[in-house]
Formats: structure tokens, sequence, C-alpha cells
């Protein structure tokens, strides 16, 4: 049996996906599996053992695109079709991931009807529409019940999929695994938190652990606000400086008592590594992104219990998360060993 997953979404989004590969893997290990993701997300997805083929289209950030996409696009869909899946699954809710599902001319193609409704014309492109409403339920269990309605896959929605054996080990990495995770940025304005409060939860959190790992991504913000941070805090905090790859930094969680970061890729890599996680949330939907099927508490801005709609979840400001609040949660974790060490 050959299946076919399409998820052109963000890093983190990709992420979500694994426990239903996971599961599909366990309930069919015979069949033959292909990941279709955004260029730029293949990274965090080599740690799934569940794949056999991972493949990228388009990058999200339209700025990153160029006219050459169409034509790679199209010799990738040339070749999805020359394999005949018995099976395609369409999970980005989107048209680009639509056309490619459907020109991979699977036998059996199948979308979510909830999420983004199809009009008329995809719903004859499209021979299976899943009608689980995956709205108000986090993106893992989304993906896991939009692909189980149409092949059996179980009940149970494994955890994120980042095998250990697929990390790398980072040179810098703490060697007494007496360490902290703090990943401070975010290229995501309405998602930021303070420098002050990261540095007064970095100087707090160092009266507990001796070494903290300051992560971030490649950008010059980022990388800029580690260094500061890393020099105000001391010769005990070690910035990544934007140079980890995703299988170095899964390692690096893996050794971790603790990560403590915005709503981002790395936090949820850190489920993945089933690191426990202080996540602070701001504007995003908490039901939609939590850390997933990992110890965590999820800390969230004045408001947040009555934003019941989009709106309303957009005035919410990240900022107004207090620091006692975070250093209470860290400190709540931090005092339960980690059963995977």
């Amino acid at each position: 049996m050959r299946l076919l997953f399409v998820k052109l979404k963000h890093i983190g989004d990709s992420l979500l996906l694994t426990p239903a590969l996971t599961a599909v893997r366990g309930s069919y290990p015979g069949a033959e599996i292909w990941v279709v993701v955004r260029k730029g997300c293949e990274g965090i997805m080599t740690g799934c053992p569940a794949i056999d083929k991972l493949l990228t289209g388009a990058a999200p950030e339209t700025t990153k695109r160029s006219p050459m996409n169409w034509w790679r696009e199209f010799q990738m869909i040339f070749n999805l079709r020359r394999r005949r899946f018995d099976y395609a699954f369409e999970l980005s809710d989107g048209g680009r991931g639509r056309w490619i599902s459907c020109l991979s001319k699977a036998k059996i193609r199948c979308t979510n009807g909830t999420a983004r409704p199809l009009n008329w014309w995809w719903r004859r492109q499209f021979n299976f529409v899943s009608q689980f409403d995956g709205r108000d339920c986090h993106r893992a269990e989304k993906d896991f019940f939009t692909v189980n309605d149409c092949l059996p896959i179980g009940k149970q929605v494994p955890p994120l999929a980042f095998d250990r054996t697929r990390t790398e080990i980072w040179a810098s990495t703490p060697a007494s695994g007496d360490y902290a995770v703090m990943h401070p940025g975010t290229r995501w304005v309405r998602k930021q938190w303070p420098e002050a409060k990261w540095l007064d939860v970095g100087q707090q959190l160092l009266a507990r652990v001796r070494h903290l790992v300051i992560s971030v991504g490649p950008d010059p913000a980022e990388t800029g606000l580690a260094a500061a941070l890393a020099a105000s805090l001391g010769p005990r905090a070690i910035s990544t400086d934007g140079k980890l790859s995703w299988a170095q930094l899964a390692s690096v969680l893996y050794g971790a008592k603790l990560f403590v970061g915005v709503d981002t890729a790395a936090m949820h890599l850190a489920a993945a590594c089933q690191c426990p996680t202080v996540a602070i949330f701001g504007p995003s939907r908490v039901s939609a992104w939590r850390p997933f099927r990992v110890p965590h508490r999820v800390l969230t801005p004045p408001g947040a219990e009555a934003a019941t709609d989009d709106s309303s979840r957009a005035r919410l400001e990240t900022a107004r998360v207090g620091v006692d609040e975070v250093v209470a949660a860290c400190l709540e974790l931090l005092a339960v060993p980690r059963s995977c060490g």
C-alpha cells in the first residue's frame, strides 16, 4: 500500500503531522509512506522514522519563492503520479496542497471538509472528505482523526516524533547534564516577550541549574537577543547563535531538565523530545497549539480565558505575561524528575 501525505505549512505545523504518521506505520507496517512539506520544514521531519520519502514544495514565505517553484512542483507531481498511490491525504487545507494531492491521481484522495470548507469544484476532486471538526482541538489531533476517518489507524493519538537515534550531538552541550533550555526568539512580533523579562527568568533559572542553553533561530534579531542575554547572564549561559540543526537541538532537548519559550517550532520539538515545557502564549489558540503529550505549563496574558474568537485573541499581548508566573511554572516542572533521562 502506497500513501501520500501533503502538509504545506510552517515548520512547527509539519511536526504536528508526525503522530498520524507514527500511527499509520504501526497499523500498516508494510506501507510505503511519502510526505510533502514546505521547503525549510524537512529538517524537523527527518526525526520521524515512519517516513520513507520526504519531498519539499515551495517555501511558505512568498519572499523565498521564485518562478521556478511551479516548474519544480510540476516535476514533483509527475513523479508522484508515477508512484500510483493508493491514498493521498491533504492536511494543509490550502489550494496548493489540494492541487498536489489531486494531481497525484491517488486512488483515494482525502481532505478535511470543516477546517476550510470546500467549494463544489474541490468536492468533485476529492473522493473522501472527512467531516471531523478539528477547529477546537489540537492540530495534531485534527490531522490524526482526518486520516483515521478514511484509513483506520486507532483511537489513541501518539506523541510527536523525533527519534532519539536520529539526533546529532552538539559539541557545546553542557557535560554536566544539569541545564535548562530557554528559547526567547520568534520572528512573529505578536509572540515576542520582552528581553528584560527573559533576563529575569534566566537569572532565576541559573539559581537552580548549573547551565542555561539559550536557543534561537538564525535570524539576526534572534541571535542578537541571545548574545545580549548570554552576556548579561554570564559564563554559565550558552547561546546556540542560531547555528544548530533541528537534529542537534533535539539532542540538547533530550538531555535538558526543562524547556521554556514562546509558541514556536522549538516548543513543539521539545514536546517531541519529551522535555518538560513551559510555554508563553499570546494571541495563539492554546487548545490548538499547546505542547502536545508532554508535561507542560502554559502561561497566557490577562483576558485570555475570555477571548473565544480570533479577533479577541488577536488583541492579547504576550508581553503582559508575568515573570513570577513563568518562574513558578518552571520550578514546578523542575521539581519533577524527567522519566526519559
